[in-house]
């Protein structure tokens, strides 16, 4: 559903889904493996994954 990211001292990046059954296929999906496991050699001391319900979205600019 989207994509939020931000780079300085450390990355972080948020992804939105659906529900959790995309959450699992997109954990499944082979490409998305073969890069994790890329990752997981070549770039990435550690990382850290949350599955969170997002309740309530808003905000204010000007």
């Amino acid at each position: 559903m989207g994509l939020e990211s931000a780079r300085e001292n450390i990355g972080i990046t948020i992804s939105y889904w659906k529900d959790l059954e995309s959450i699992k296929n997109w954990k499944e999906n082979t490409a998305h493996a073969i890069a994790r496991e890329n990752g997981r050699h070549m770039w990435y001391e550690n990382f850290k994954v949350r599955i969170a319900k997002v309740e309530r979205d808003y905000g204010f600019e000007k």
